[in-house]
């Protein structure tokens, strides 16, 4: 039997009547959380973007306040009223409405549907799968995408921007361990060897990516690309992507406008493939876990990671939106 607490901690962001946030953390009920047939017990969660545009009360991603974010959370199944789990079992849930206008897994328990779960694959620690979480499952997912469009290693670079940050650093140290030679784009220098010792065989700036983005078309020179930017960098890597090449979307750190012509499309016939964490289908779910519990599991995957406490998580918050985080933070609920 599976105990239940009644009381748990939680970070909480409210907002006040002068529409200003704050977050601290509080005692709260089970009886507090929405409805859904299955109630978690969180031993991790981690610190995304995303979470840290929610702790901000940015309404792209939360609306309704108070909210507890957190868009990851892998912990222990305490009660289940579906036959699709059992009390004790682990559990991983990313993406759908978790830590968006669901409370999140920056509380020691959430409830939430069935469906959104997956069973923590054998080979991945809770912990590690939260060193991955939604960043990692991006990473993978884009490799995925590339993978499936015929992209191999001995067709050339693949530029990965963002790279030193979750998703970036992770896709560097899937696409390094699958083969393929990966040119890593960063505007952090003084990071070249913690991207050298994850996968990447080069280290480039940002500018030497949007060199010349002004104009209809670059130089041919990725066989594919992992983009994490938008904006500018993205247009850049379309236009000196090689022919019949393939780059993944999946942020806009930078912009989420896109000043592009078709060139790139009509005359090289190049692919840009957009990724989608959130609504991932539960099959391709399933598979990508598989494979990051497998042969794309990251060597170096713990020394991607800093843990901190739901007390450290203020600073970690700060920090991510002025682009100071490095790798990934699992926040540890236990």
């Amino acid at each position: 039997m599976v105990s239940i607490a009644t009381q748990f901690k939680a970070l909480v962001v409210e907002k006040d009547i002068d529409q200003q946030f704050t977050r601290k953390i509080q005692d709260r009920s089970i009886n507090d959380l929405p409805p859904g047939n299955l109630i978690i017990r969180v031993h991790y969660s981690s610190l995304n973007y995303k979470d840290a545009l929610s702790a901000t009360g940015h309404p792209g991603v939360t609306r309704n306040f108070p909210h507890t974010p957190g868009i990851d959370a892998a912990g222990v199944i305490v009660s289940c009223e579906s036959d699709q789990f059992s009390p004790g079992d682990q559990v991983i849930v990313t993406g759908y409405d978790l830590g968006m206008e669901t409370d999140g897994g920056f509380g020691q328990y959430i409830r939430i549907p069935s469906d959104w779960v997956v069973r923590l694959p054998a080979g991945l620690t809770l912990h590690e799968s939260m060193a991955l979480g939604t960043a990692g499952f991006t990473a993978a997912l884009s490799v995925l995408k590339l993978e499936q469009a015929g992209v191999t290693p001995g067709d050339g670079d693949i530029l990965v921007t963002g790279a030193t940050g979750g998703v970036g650093s992770i896709a560097v140290a899937i696409l390094g361990r699958a083969g393929y030679r990966v040119v890593a784009a960063t505007g952090k220098s003084a990071d070249a060897a913690f991207l050298l010792n994850l996968g990447a065989a080069e280290i480039i700036t940002r500018e030497q990516v949007t060199a010349g983005a002004e104009r209809p078309l670059l130089k041919e020179r990725w066989a594919g690309v992992v983009d994490v930017v938008g904006g500018e960098t993205l247009t850049a890597a379309i236009k000196s992507t090689r022919y019949g090449g393939t780059i993944t979307c999946c942020g806009l750190v930078d912009s989420t406008n896109l000043p592009l012509n078709v060139y790139p499309f009509i005359l090289r016939g190049v692919s840009l493939i957009g990724i989608d964490s959130v609504q991932c289908p539960a099959d391709t779910r399933l598979m990508v876990w598989g494979r990051l519990a497998g042969d794309w599991k990251p060597a170096q995957l713990e020394k991607l990671v800093t843990d901190v406490t739901l007390e450290g998580l203020e600073e970690k918050i700060r920090a991510i939106l002025q682009g100071n985080i490095r790798g990934r933070v699992v926040v540890k609920l236990q």
